[in-house]
Parts: C-alpha cells; structure tokens; sequence
C-alpha cells in the first residue's frame, strides 16, 4: 500500500500519503488509491471533512517517473479532491514538488510548516506544470505563479501562504496547532452547509477542468513523450545536469 489506512476522529478522516521511499511521488498505484479513498469519505455520511497529511519528510515529490499515472487519471484525482462535497484539508511539514502542489492545490484549506519547500520543478525537467495548471492558476497570484513556473525557485511555506497556494504558514511544531480552529469550525458546521458553501468557493476551479483539462491531459503528453523531456528525466534519474543547463 501506499496509502495508510484511514484514520477517524469525531467526524474528521484522515488519510496519509505513505510511500516514503519514493518521497511519495505519485505513481499509478497512489493516484488509484487516494482516488478510491476519497470516494469511500464521499459516500460516508459520518465523514464531515478530510484531512490530507503524509509520512517522511516529503507530502509528495510530483510525479513517480519509474511508474507515472495516466495525466487523465491524475486529473481525475485533482477534481475528485475539489468536487468532493467535504471540505480536503493539506496538513504539510515536508516538501513539495511538482505534481504534488496540484494535490495541494486542489484541497480546500492547508497549513505548512517552517520545514516545508515548495517549487515547479517542471521546466528544468524539459516538460510544463500543464495539468496542475487545472486547480493552481485559478488560486494563485499570476505574477508569482509566472516566476515560478519559468524558474522552478525554491519557496518556503511563508511565501506559499502569501502568493495563494496554502492557507497558513505555521510556526515550528505548529501545523497541528493552526489547523485546531479550523477543525473544530468544520466540526460545527452542518454537511448541507458545508457541501453548499464549498460549491461556492470551487466553482471557479471547476471551470478550469471542465474547460482546460482535455487540451492539458493531450499538452502534457505530448510534453512527456518528448526529446527534451526523455533527457531531462533521465539526467533527473543519474543525478546530473541535462545538456542545457548554462
């Protein structure tokens, strides 16, 4: 598994990202679990809201390239997480790459803590952040969003929480703590209050998918099967510089 099994408190469903190993890169096998996972808290009336956390030292390292999803498959998950009717709450104290800001994007609140780094790692890789435009764009600041998917710069969860993509930037052993508030709010509020003020705040993000996603499944495709991105993977894979590196 690299899923651990769910765990419940008064209303609230945990579920841990738990492949260390590969700093719990999305492969296939994690996309179709988590994707089955939120379905069963879907259909679970004792569900009130989910709580995304992780293992190790990294929430989630982008894409498994020795073993990558389907892109559409990837997007299914992206939008299973917006167009889920509970709220998805990010708990991160480790990084983040690539593919896995979109799983962040994608969740409805999330807290960070001071260990936390973030960056799209995509362009020096010979490919895009094309389907994880889906949930980010409508999130975050453009100008900060351009430097970053042009520059693939490391940013700390200070800097996460100012340009849109988390919620909170906590302190040291305080992730924990920010999202307190934020549970016990979620426990007081009724499911038909939550699913209808969630529809709200998703409706945007939603026209992103229903709108971009099939041209961004075909461009990042097209991208992955590329020269350029054969290279990059692979001088990714061997610890080296690809050939355009200046």
């Amino acid at each position: 598994m690299t899923l651990a099994p769910p765990a419940h408190d008064r209303g609230i469903t945990t579920l841990t990202l738990d492949s260390p190993a590969n700093r719990n890169a999305l492969s296939a096998r994690l996309v179709g679990e988590l994707t089955e996972a939120l379905a069963g808290c879907a259909a679970d009336d004792e569900v009130r809201a989910v709580v995304l956390t992780h293992t190790g030292t990294t929430f989630c390292a982008g894409a498994d390239l020795t073993a990558p999803p389907e892109p559409a498959a990837f997007v299914s998950l992206m939008r299973a997480v917006v167009a889920l009717p509970k709220p998805v709450v990010a708990r991160v104290t480790g990084h983040v790459r690539a593919g896995g800001l979109g799983l962040l994007g994608a969740c409805d609140i999330s807290a960070a803590g001071p260990d936390a780094t973030f960056a799209l790692t995509e362009s020096r890789l010979g490919l895009a952040p094309a389907v994880i435009s889906l949930p980010l764009l409508p999130r975050l600041d453009p100008r900060a969003a351009t430097r970053y998917y042009l520059t693939g710069e490391r940013f700390d969860a200070v800097e996460a929480a100012r340009i849109g993509l988390i919620t909170v930037a906590a302190g040291p052993e305080d992730v924990d703590k920010a999202l307190v508030p934020v549970l016990d709010g979620l426990r007081r509020a009724s499911p038909q209050g939550l699913k209808a003020s969630k529809e709200l705040v998703t409706a945007t993000v939603l026209q992103s998918f229903d709108s971009h996603a099939e041209d961004l499944i075909a461009r990042s495709a097209a991208l992955f099967a590329s020269d350029d991105a054969r290279e990059g993977m692979t001088a990714f894979l061997e610890r080296r510089d690809p050939p355009w590196v200046l």
